[in-house]
C-alpha cells in the first residue's frame, strides 16, 4: 500500500487550499487559523476545529508532514543591517512557515498570497522570501495565476509558490479556456426558498426613502 500523503493546513481560512489536496488522497494531520468565524466555517467544513494562532504554536509540536501548505498574509519585512539586501523576517508570519519547514523539514509546499506581493517594497519582500525558502534546500518555483482562467467566474490572481526537497521539474497548470460567469453557477431563482430573499418591509424601509 502506498504511503498517504500528509499535509498540514496554515492560516486555512475555510480550507480551501486543503480540498484540492484531499481530492486526491491527502490526509490533514493539523491546521491553524485564528479567526473565530473562519474557524467555524472549517469545522462544519472539515469536523475538525483548527487550533488558534500559530505564533502561540511551537514547531517541534506540529505533527511531521509531507507538504506544508499555507496561505499567508503579506507583510512588510524590515530591511536591516550593515549589509546591502540584509533582511530580517522575524515580526513577521512568514516567519512561522520558515522555522517549520526547518524543524520539520517536509517534502514540499505550496504557499498563496497576493499578487502584489511580487512587487512589495520594490520586489525586496518576495526576493527575501525566495530567497528563505531557498536557503532550508528547496527548489522553489512560484507564478501569478487568476481564478477566472481556472473555470470560476471571478477576477482574483494570486501568487503560487511552490518547492520540493528534490531537484524535479514542475509546471504549472495552463488556462483550459473554461470561462464562466456567475449567472452559470448560480442557483435558479425559482429554486431559491423565499426566506433568503429581503422581505417587502425591509424593502419599503430601508430601500425606498
Amino acid at each position: 500500500m502506498d504511503k498517504k500523503l500528509k499535509i498540514i493546513d496554515l492560516f486555512a481560512g475555510i480550507g480551501g487550499i486543503r480540498l484540492g489536496f484531499e481530492k486526491i488522497g491527502a490526509e490533514c494531520v493539523f491546521s491553524s487559523e485564528w479567526d473565530k468565524h473562519a474557524q467555524d466555517m472549517y469545522e462544519e467544513n472539515y469536523g475538525e476545529r483548527p487550533v488558534g494562532d500559530i505564533n502561540d504554536v511551537n514547531p517541534k509540536d506540529i505533527p511531521d508532514h509531507d507538504f506544508l501548505l499555507a496561505g499567508f498574509p503579506c507583510q512588510p519585512f524590515s530591511i536591516a543591517g550593515k549589509q546591502l539586501g540584509f533582511a530580517d523576517t522575524r515580526g513577521t508570519l512568514f516567519f512561522n512557515i520558515e522555522k517549520i519547514l526547518e524543524e520539520k523539514k517536509p517534502y514540499g509546499f505550496l504557499l498563496e498570497n497576493v499578487s502584489r506581493l511580487v512587487t512589495h517594497d520594490k520586489g525586496r519582500t518576495f526576493k527575501v522570501i525566495i530567497d528563505k525558502l531557498e536557503g532550508l534546500g528547496y527548489t522553489v518555483y512560484y507564478k501569478v495565476l487568476n481564478t477566472i482562467d481556472f473555470g470560476l467566474p471571478q477576477l482574483r490572481k494570486r501568487i503560487y509558490i511552490v518547492g520540493f526537497k528534490d531537484k524535479i521539474h514542475f509546471q504549472f497548470p495552463k488556462p483550459d479556456g473554461t470561462k464562466l460567469t456567475l449567472e452559470d453557477i448560480l442557483e435558479p431563482e425559482k429554486d431559491i426558498p423565499s426566506n433568503y430573499y429581503v422581505s417587502e418591509e425591509i424593502k419599503k424601509k430601508d430601500f425606498q426613502k
